[in-house]
This record gives structure tokens, sequence and C-alpha cells, in this order.
């Protein structure tokens, strides 16, 4: 009886799995006829703890980490910062919320192993504000790469102490 049947309903399971098939191809590839132009490919991400150079800069500079996570497309994408010094100079505990950074990045353009993003985020703590113009660029690379965000009229120089930036070849 199961072998009778299944002899019966072999035609539409072949039909169904052809079209589950087409389905699945169809949603890795992206729509019909949709070449490069049309591709929302991912060109850079990275994530990590940062050192800013110099720290707070200044005759007594206090040292400053980030966080740092961030990812854009063709389309855009999104930038997260934030920024923490310690609450006593010399513990090197890291645990004061100096600068947190929130946005969207609306371009981004790579060259090499070099990629720009631009954007508009919120920004709390030092240079706060709501929209604020933003560029970050980064390097591609693990521990010892750089990023460097120019924000609020601000500029910070960071080193990659952990994670990795990836860059897509252009």
């Amino acid at each position: 009886m199961f072998l009778n049947t299944l002899v019966s309903w072999w035609p539409r399971l072949r039909l169904g799995g052809a079209l589950v098939a087409l389905a699945l191809i169809a949603s890795v590839s992206g729509p019909a006829g949709a070449g490069a132009e049309g591709a929302n490919h991912l060109l850079v991400s990275g994530a990590g703890r940062t050192i800013i150079e110099g720290g707070s800069g200044g005759a007594a500079p206090v040292p400053v980490e980030t966080v740092l996570a961030f990812h854009a497309s063709s389309t855009g994408g999104a930038f997260e910062g934030l920024a923490l010094a310690p609450t006593v100079t010399e513990s090197g505990s890291f645990e004061t919320n100096v600068m947190y950074v929130t946005g969207k990045v609306t371009s981004a353009a790579v060259t090499g192993s070099t990629a720009v993003l631009h954007g508009t985020a919120t920004v709390t703590g030092i240079g706060a504000g709501q929209n604020v113009p933003f560029t970050a660029t980064v390097q591609a690379g693990g521990p010892g790469t750089t990023v460097v965000l120019e924000i609020s009229g601000l500029t910070f120089h960071e080193i990659l102490l952990e994670g990795q930036i990836r860059i897509a070849e252009s």
C-alpha cells in the first residue's frame, strides 16, 4: 500500500522539490536580473575594543577605551561606539561612560584596505547632539589596525586592541 501511494505521489513530490529548490536559489541570489548594481553587498563590518591615541589629551591625559561595532553595505548600515574612561585615573578600570554614538551609515566608500563611512548619529556625553554628521575611516585588520572617528568637531584616532575589521575587496 505505501509503495503504491509513493508511486502515485512521486511526480508531485518531484515538482514540489523542484519548486523549493528554485525558491532557495532565488532567495540566495536575489531578484531575477539583478546585477552587481542591484545587489546589497556588505562592504565593511567590524567590532572590537580600541584605545584612543593620547587619551583625553591635554597636559595630564586620561586613558579612554572604546567599544565599536559597525556594518555598511551599498544601501547603508549602522555604527555604534561607546567611550569609557576610568572613574579614578590610576585605577585602570574603565567604567565611566564619557561618550556614546549610535547612528546610521548613509554611505560607504572602499579603496583597497580602507573604508570611509559617512552618516548621522545621536551622541551623548562629549559632543552631545541629535543628527550629528560623522565620518569613520577604518582600516581592515585585527589588533593594531586603526579607526579615525570625526564627529561633533572632534577627531578620535583609535587603535584596535581586540576584534576585527573586514572590508570587501573592490
